[in-house]
């Protein structure tokens, strides 16, 4: 440990190997040499010795806590909690066990799991930093009513946590008190003024209260106080974009360039932008420009090659992304305009085939649905129109839905994962060389969940949605109009408007109320606007357990 603070990684290493041969069984010493090389990301080596140590002394808490968080790393985060559970009875006094368990399971977004194993760790040590937070931030996840409380009692023990404040910031904002959670967030940026999650967060708010001409003024005073921080830029420019105003995202991001002319992740980002927003000259002139050859420059540069009517060019690139990373939502999503533009067969059997989307009623009574629209409409009155989401005129739900712990919302998950079976069930055959079908046979599960309420002219813009296989939109309520002409409809595989190609629908789905439809996440869907009265839904993702 000594070579290790003198900065002598190699000599600290040859000193564990001789000592480890010396006395091969000492548990301690095997845990030390994991944490060692846990230091260094070297989580696959840390593990074997944690492993080694846990042979020659199974009841060592520190080798079983370490070994449960290099589990984690190495992305076994349900191996690593099924380890650390099946050490409740001998580890239950050890205030880490409880804390690693906790971190374990908030992980994996099993909340329930993760606030119990937060109180536990509190019931132990009462004024725990770590676990004070923690189980803060599971309330906030879970919409408990204390969330604010529960903030307000970790911070005096998070003092130095910048984050423990944004989670007090957005508890206040989910609780409706806008103007403390404003306060707090600018209080945040005058202290950290490059720090990009509160700049972010600061966005949201001053959306939400209108400021459409002015809502990103304070990512200037940052990015004039740190000029060459790309960080800045790229943020500022995702909150301008994400409402449509990609001139302005790329003016953003050109100024950054020019003061870091060899960031290729500012170069691409002005590229997307300067593209979004027409100025196909300059993407053109960025990408002649760029020597790099990332899946990310390949997915970039399709997206520009589509905007200029050349899907054989885009088909090239896209190939070459989906090659090396094949489930890459945004490349599959693209190809299926490519093949559309090219008449290429495959674009029926990505998106055609029979049972690769539906429309599926939930089973839940009217009685069930109406208490359900009001607890929802009691959460969207707290909510704020979101800034770099699909929604226009309308708000989003923060959070995870089906993370909070009304029984309705419960209900309605447990209706849910009836339907996905379903669904599932009728899905054409596996298909390893399919972006959904490869994974037919896998475990699935829920990844993210919110509600979306419009009231009239709102829509969806089209999109896809990244971290899922499949994705669903659950209607609740529809508006009066819905069905006549397309107003208020689902759209799947229209192309989004920034791409310019005006490639019509696959289909168009009449909203029904109590009904979902399911539909492959490399789909491109967006909704109609509809005349007057309200629409809302509930969408999630399906992801597998790999994922």
């Amino acid at each position: 440990m000594a070579a290790k603070a003198a900065g002598d990684l190699a000599g600290a290493e040859a000193i564990f190997a001789q000592a480890i041969a010396a006395f091969p069984g000492n548990a301690q010493l095997l845990n030390s040499a994991g944490s060692f090389l846990a230091s260094q990301d070297r989580h696959a080596e840390a593990l074997a010795r944690f492993e080694a140590a846990l042979a020659a002394d199974p009841n060592h808490a520190e080798a079983m806590c370490n070994s449960a968080i290099s589990l984690s790393r190495l992305g076994r985060a349900a191996q690593a909690l099924e380890l650390l559970a099946g050490q409740e009875k001998s580890l239950a006094k050890v205030p880490r066990y409880w804390a690693v368990r906790a971190a374990t399971a908030r992980e994996l977004g099993q909340l329930d799991e993760a606030a119990r194993a937060y109180d536990a760790l509190l019931r132990i040590e009462a004024a725990h930093p770590r676990g004070l937070h923690g189980r803060a931030r599971v309330a906030l996840e879970r919409g408990e009513g204390d969330m604010c409380a529960r903030f307000e009692a970790a911070l005096p023990h998070n003092r130095a946590d910048a984050t423990a404040f944004l989670g007090y910031a957005q508890a206040l904002a989910c609780s409706g008190r806008l103007a403390e959670a404003r306060d707090l967030a600018e209080t945040l940026i005058r202290q950290l003024p490059a720090w990009t999650d509160g700049l972010s967060f600061l966005a949201q708010l001053r959306w939400g209260a209108g400021e459409a001409d002015r809502f990103c003024d304070h990512f200037a005073q940052a990015a004039a106080a740190a000029p060459h921080d790309p960080a800045i830029a790229l943020a500022w420019a995702n909150a301008l974009s994400g409402t449509d105003r990609h001139a302005d995202a790329a003016a953003v991001v050109g100024r950054a360039v020019a003061a870091q002319p060899g960031n290729v992740a500012l170069a691409l980002a002005e590229a997307e932008h300067a593209g979004a927003a027409g100025d196909l000259a300059r993407a053109e002139q960025i990408f002649a420009a760029l020597v790099v050859q990332t899946p990310e420059r390949k997915l970039q540069e399709a997206r520009h090659r589509l905007r200029q009517r050349a899907p054989h060019r885009a088909e090239v690139l896209l190939a070459e992304v989906i090659a090396e990373r094949p489930d890459t939502i945004a490349a599959w999503a693209l190809r299926d305009l490519a093949w559309r533009m090219l008449d290429d067969p495959r674009a029926q059997w990505l998106h055609g085939q029979p049972g690769l989307y539906a429309q599926r009623r939930l089973g839940l009574s009217p009685a069930f649905l109406a208490d359900l629209v009001t607890l929802l409409r009691d959460l969207h009155a707290n909510s704020l129109p979101p800034v770099g989401q699909s929604v226009r005129s309308g708000s989003q739900t923060w959070g995870g839905l089906f993370d909070r712990m009304e029984p309705e919302l419960r209900t309605l998950r447990a209706a849910i994962k009836d339907m996905i079976a379903d669904f599932r069930g009728g899905l054409p055959p596996a298909d390893d060389t399919h972006p959904l079908l490869r994974h037919r046979d896998q475990p699935w599960f829920m990844r993210g969940s919110w509600s979306i309420r419009m009231t009239g002219a709102g829509r969806h813009t089209e999109h896809v949605h990244p971290q899922g296989i499949v994705s669903s939109a659950v209607h609740l309520v529809v508006p009066s109009d819905a069905g006549v002409g397309d107003a208020g409809c689902l759209e799947l595989g229209r192309s989004p408007p920034d791409l310019g190609l005006d490639l019509p629908p696959l289909a168009t789905i009449i909203p029904v109320t109590g009904s979902a439809v399911l539909f492959p996440s490399t789909f491109y869907h967006g909704t109609r606007r509809f005349g007057s009265g309200e629409r809302m839904s509930v969408a999630f993702d399906v992801a597998t357990a790999a994922g």
